[in-house]
């Protein structure tokens, strides 16, 4: 059974604001927002909706779904500032639906080189997403599910979620969010345009004070200047906050091999990582610093179900 939070819920928000649970709040933080998914992403300031081909498209841009090429699964990790409090964890799962015929080039998510094969899903990827954020006294807990489908040189895609929000003593309340994404290759391989907009329906979670789940609009250009660069351009609207922009640049000295920088100027936040490709497996490690409230920790594991593409 679902309880709305009561009108004098804004004492508590005061009370959890400085006991460290909603510090983060000023520095991109859950607050029921997009969030970040994978480290790769955090470590470019999650300069993320341009990115495309990997299981952290379900969160960064639904759209880049769609040139996931075989099943994958993901897990990533975030703490804030060493608190407890303050911890991410989510799961996903995307799923291609059918292939389509080979094109040349490469995929987003990775360097292009001349003998790379492109591949798509004929019919689309599907993706599932289980998510927790928060502590005892207060923790958000989304399920989503999500699709991407390619066409020609556009990406499309769409995400529902069910999201709850808990507080201890006060009890819950859940909501349905609905997301859209796209993405287009403006110069194939080499510049790409992304764009998604969260909470499209601006739902409402409580009565009082009209508090309503944000809804934020973002757009971003990704551009490669040769096979082992990526420089990622963004900037990220809340509709009750100023704009954030952000920017990240990838380097891939070797195949296997990825540093990752990343600057955001409204959360004064600063990034950096690495990845590297182990057979099916892809490790990111991200770690962000905020000078008023200190370091960030990142961390995912992505795993392709089946022989992994040349890349």
């Amino acid at each position: 059974m679902e309880h709305c939070l009561p009108k004098y819920s804004s004492v508590l928000w005061a009370g959890l604001l400085f006991s460290g649970v909603l510090l983060a709040m000023p520095a991109a933080a859950q607050g029921n927002g997009p969030g970040v998914r994978g480290a790769r992403a955090a470590a470019l300031g999650n300069a993320s909706v341009a990115l495309a081909g990997e299981v952290w498209s379900m969160g960064n841009n639904v759209a880049g779904l769609s040139e996931i090429q075989q099943s994958t699964v993901g897990f990533y990790a975030e703490n804030r500032y060493f608190s407890s409090a303050l911890n991410v964890g989510a799961l996903t799962v995307a799923l291609p639906l059918g292939r389509s015929p080979e094109i040349a080039g490469a995929a987003s998510g990775a360097a292009p080189t001349p003998a790379t094969v492109r591949t798509w899903a004929r019919h689309g990827v599907v993706a599932v997403e289980a998510q927790r954020f928060g502590g005892t006294l207060y923790n958000e807990t989304r399920v989503g599910a999500g699709y991407g489908y390619r066409l020609g040189q556009i990406s499309l895609g769409g995400r529902v979620d069910m999201l709850q929000v808990s507080i201890e003593g006060l009890g819950s309340k859940r909501v349905l969010l609905g997301t859209l994404g796209g993405q287009i290759e403006i110069v194939p391989q080499r510049l790409s345009f992304g764009a998604s907009l969260y909470n499209l329906s601006q739902t409402k979670l409580a009565n009082y004070q009209n508090e309503r789940v944000p809804t934020v609009l973002r757009a971003g250009l990704g551009y490669r200047p040769s096979s082992q660069v990526l420089l990622l351009i963004e900037t990220e609207k809340d509709v009750e906050r100023d704009a954030n922009f952000k920017a990240g640049l990838e380097y891939r000295p070797v195949p296997i091999l990825t540093a990752r920088l990343g600057l955001a100027s409204l959360t004064k936040q600063a990034s950096a990582g690495l990845g590297v490709l182990a057979g099916q497996f892809q490790l990111d490690y991200a770690a962000a610093f905020q000078q008023a409230l200190g370091f960030s920790q990142h961390l995912s594991v992505g795993k392709t179900l089946g022989a992994r593409s040349a890349q």
